[in-house]
């Protein structure tokens, strides 16, 4: 059981992730985690294929995050299964704002020691607010995503599009660990 689960920033991919390995146990290899490095810096692209080719390695895993060629296309060339989260960007704005605060307000530790910054909420770049990426971006993921099932990239793996949360935890509720 090797799971991809892709989705625009905010669409509940992680949430998603958590919820298949407390069902089935498997590994989770979270993305996120391996390109933040403390202080917001970014894992070189080399650093990160290499990390993520190595946990790709491993018999049983689900991974959220998309990363494209940083890695995200090793995830989904080995994946058995890849899930798109194609939530519409309404209902991602409403869990990525709801979200943004509560990190922010809580001080939440996120990967490597980060914690969501509140001043990210008066930048308008989308590289330092996630609300702004995921808005500006949202829709260039379901076409990036139907491009790729279109040219038969991920002709190798079963594909799940999931645009709503029952859609998702029903399969999860129907998974069985490895």
């Amino acid at each position: 059981m090797r799971i991809a689960i892709v989705g625009s920033s905010g669409s509940g991919k992680t949430t998603l992730a958590d919820r298949v390995v407390d069902r089935t146990g498997i590994h989770h290899i979270e993305l996120d985690a391996i390109h933040h490095l403390p202080g917001w810096k970014m894992r070189p692209t080399d650093a990160m294929r290499s990390i993520v080719a190595e946990e790709v390695e491993r018999p049983h895993w689900v991974c959220d995050g998309n990363y494209g060629s940083k890695g995200g296309d090793l995830v989904r060339a080995a994946a058995d299964t890849i899930v798109v989260y194609d939530l519409p960007r309404h209902r991602v704005m409403r869990q990525l704002v709801a979200r943004t605060i509560r990190r922010s307000v809580t001080r939440e530790v996120l990967w490597n020691g980060n914690r969501e910054p509140f001043t990210n909420f008066t930048s308008w770049d989308p590289e330092r607010n996630v609300i702004r990426w995921s808005w500006v971006n949202h829709h260039e993921y379901g076409a990036k995503f139907a491009a790729a099932r279109a040219s038969g990239e991920w002709d190798h793996a079963r594909v799940e599009v999931f645009t709503n949360q029952t859609q998702a935890r029903h399969w999860v509720d129907n998974l069985r660990a490895p």
